[in-house]
């Protein structure tokens, strides 16, 4: 094991005996907070689809269900990564209710994230949901005319693409893992898959177009914006790391307590990487901890900050452990690595850049 890292369960084995033993426990009683979210989205559609509301009126309902549909999705994932039910049939059922509105089936998320994901974070081939190297971007021509666009241009697209990237993303690993899964599972996957598409798009059908958008399509961006605002900071600051190091390749961002409440303490991303598989309850603890014994090697930081970061940072890695933007010959940074969020300084490319075969564009 490379001496500079040490794995998720490292410092698991270092944190828990310090953790109650309640902690390892799951937490049924997260459940309330799902079911006050349920209630509200369907008097939110019933709201919509019955009364003949003012457009301000619809858009207010609608922004409150896309809320609601991020905060299903963030309890959905802790649901399945068994920390609020341990019967594998109930914890399923339960995180296909809390995904539906993501369009995710929880058979897929299982294997894409807490089986692939969380055992190769950042990982430069084997993490699903890490970015592409400046080799990769190399040998896809169609993304070299993407990445000649202006710098503001590609990060006002970026976010942009924070309305529908969960779910764009989401299909892509449904056609890159459904065919790993036993023929005798994959009808399942499948069905998991279908039915949540071919129940929010057959219910334009019953309420009419105009409604269907407050009802449904408006929230969903709101919710793949909330959820992808999360995720968009958990690693894209991070290195690329030889060995899955939740200190090296993890961000946690911090929000006000009261959206921690809400979100079911999502924010605390680093804390859910070295213990998936106890409740987000727990992670202030975790982090308490995690700061007492390494705070020089944890990274954190106010949202806004993180998200000025990545406004302001290329989404393409050069040497795993910096990020290029390819266009402008510009070298940045990542966090361990000489960023700075508060001051972000790019170098230009130098002379070793030029062995290695880089060169400005």
């Amino acid at each position: 094991m490379n001496k500079e890292f040490h794995s998720f369960g490292w410092y698991a084995s270092k944190v828990s005996p310090h953790m109650p033993k309640k902690a390892f426990k799951p937490v049924p009683g997260r459940l309330l907070g799902g079911l006050a979210y349920l209630l509200i989205t369907i008097t939110g559609m019933l709201a919509i689809g019955v009364y003949d509301l003012p457009f301000l009126a619809n858009t207010a309902i609608s922004f409150v269900i896309g809320t609601s549909f991020a905060a299903m999705g963030f309890l959905g994932h802790e649901i399945l990564h068994g920390t609020v039910v341990k019967k594998a049939g109930l914890r399923d059922l339960l995180g296909a209710v809390f995904f539906f509105p993501l369009l995710t089936g929880p058979r897929l998320w299982r294997k894409w994230h807490n089986m692939t994901h969380h055992v190769h974070t950042q990982h430069e081939e084997k993490d699903p949901d890490t970015w592409m190297s400046k080799d990769e971007l190399d040998k896809k021509p169609a993304l070299k005319l993407i990445y000649r666009l202006p710098f503001s241009v590609r990060a006002f697209l970026e976010f942009f693409s924070l309305c529908f990237l969960f779910t764009l993303h989401s299909t892509r690993m449904f056609f890159t893992y459904v065919k790993e899964f036993q023929p005798k599972k994959r009808g399942a996957v499948w069905i998991q898959f279908l039915v949540p598409w071919v129940v929010w798009i057959g219910l334009v059908f019953f309420v009419g177009i105009t409604n269907w958008v407050f009802i449904f399509l408006i929230p969903h961006l709101i919710a793949n914006a909330m959820v992808m605002g999360y995720i968009s900071t958990n690693h894209r600051l991070n290195p690329y790391v030889p060995v899955n190091d939740p200190l090296a390749n993890t961000l946690s961002v911090t929000v006000p307590k009261w959206i921690d409440v809400l979100h079911f303490n999502f924010s605390y991303h680093t804390e859910h990487h070295i213990f998936p598989s106890i409740s987000s309850k727990y992670y202030p603890l975790v982090k308490k901890h995690i700061k007492d014994n390494w705070p020089s090697l944890y990274h954190e930081m106010p949202m806004s900050s993180a998200l000025k970061a990545l406004w302001k940072t290329p989404r393409v890695y050069y040497n795993g452990k910096e990020l290029i933007d390819p266009q402008a010959g510009l070298v940045y940074g990542s966090l361990g690595n000489g960023l700075d969020p508060e001051a972000i300084e790019p170098r230009s490319l130098n002379e070793s850049d030029a062995k290695n075969g880089i060169k400005q564009a």
